[in-house]
């Protein structure tokens, strides 16, 4: 799948729920099945800053693509959801695909009614470490 149509696959996902609650706990849930991350990158390096809660984001070049790995602090039920729909979109991807991402999932899917302020900050954080990986990446291809 390509990355605007895993963004479809979300948001078709989300109009099954008309009632802002349920696709709250959705984003919880999604959290919840959010592979473990590999201890090596729970380091102050990789936490996300301007997020509310503290969050963890790595990233490894697997041939072509990139993959990411992250995790919350298990009172951040809703950052790690919201860290694990961009890592469903952008992970396993080519560096320059990542890097150049239109990510609109995020507004299609109402996201700013869903979280406040501070976590819609968080969640621009995370995209943006994101979109910096694959800038880095694609800059040093080896």
């Amino acid at each position: 799948m390509t990355i605007n149509e895993k963004q479809d696959e979300i948001i078709d996902e989300f109009d099954l729920f008309d009632d802002p609650l349920d696709k709250t706990q959705y984003i919880i849930d999604l959290g919840k099945k959010l592979p473990p991350m590999p201890e090596k990158y729970l380091t102050d390096d990789n936490r996300i800053m301007g997020c509310q809660s503290k969050v963890w984001l790595g990233a490894e070049k697997q041939g072509d693509t990139v993959h990411f790995y992250a995790d919350a602090e298990p009172t951040a039920q809703i950052s790690k959801g919201l860290i694990s729909l961009l890592i469903r979109v952008l992970s396993d991807e080519k560096a320059e695909d990542i890097a150049k991402a239109d990510i609109y999932f995020i507004d299609k899917v109402g996201m700013g009614n869903l979280v406040t302020s501070r976590r819609a900050g968080g969640l621009a954080a995370m995209l943006a470490q994101m979109k910096a990986y694959g800038q880095i990446y694609a800059a040093n291809p080896a």
